[in-house]
C-alpha cells in the first residue's frame, strides 16, 4: 500500500514564499515521474508542474513559470514544490501525484498523463 504525506501549506501574504513537500512509501519512487496539481474553490484541477524521474525535465504552468521551481530527491523519496513571489491566485489546494507517461523535449515535459499515487491536499491561501 502506497502513501503520500505532504506538509508545507498554510497562510501567507503576496510575495512571500512557501515550499510544500511530499514523501511517498509504499511503491518505487524513483520510477515514477511526480507532479503537482491543485484546485480552488469552484475551478477545475489543473497541472501545476512535473517532473520527469530522474530530474532531468519539468513542466510548469504558465502562471507560475518563473516563480516556482519543482525537485525531487529520490534517496528520500520525496518530491518538492518551492513557491516563491505567490498570488493571490495561487490559493488552491494543492495536491501531488506519480504520472505514469511523460514526453520530453530536452529540459522540457512537453505533455503528460496517467496521474496515480494521488497524496492528500495541503491548502495554500495567499491573501493580504
Amino acid at each position: 500500500r502506497f502513501s503520500w504525506q505532504a506538509s508545507g501549506g498554510g497562510l501567507v501574504q503576496p510575495r512571500q514564499s512557501l515550499s510544500l513537500s511530499c514523501t511517498a512509501s509504499g511503491f518505487n519512487f524513483g520510477d515514477y515521474a511526480i507532479g503537482w496539481f491543485r484546485q480552488a474553490p469552484g475551478k477545475e484541477r489543473e497541472g501545476v508542474s512535473v517532473i520527469s524521474a530522474r530530474g532531468t525535465s519539468t513542466y510548469y504552468l504558465d502562471s507560475v513559470k518563473g516563480r516556482f521551481t519543482i525537485s525531487r530527491d529520490n534517496a528520500k523519496n520525496t518530491g518538492y514544490l518551492q513557491m516563491n513571489n505567490l498570488k493571490p491566485d495561487d490559493t488552491a489546494v494543492y495536491f501531488c501525484a506519480t504520472v505514469q507517461s511523460i514526453t520530453t523535449s530536452g529540459e522540457r515535459v512537453t505533455n503528460y498523463r496517467g496521474m496515480d499515487h494521488w497524496g492528500k491536499g495541503t491548502q495554500v491561501t495567499v491573501s493580504s
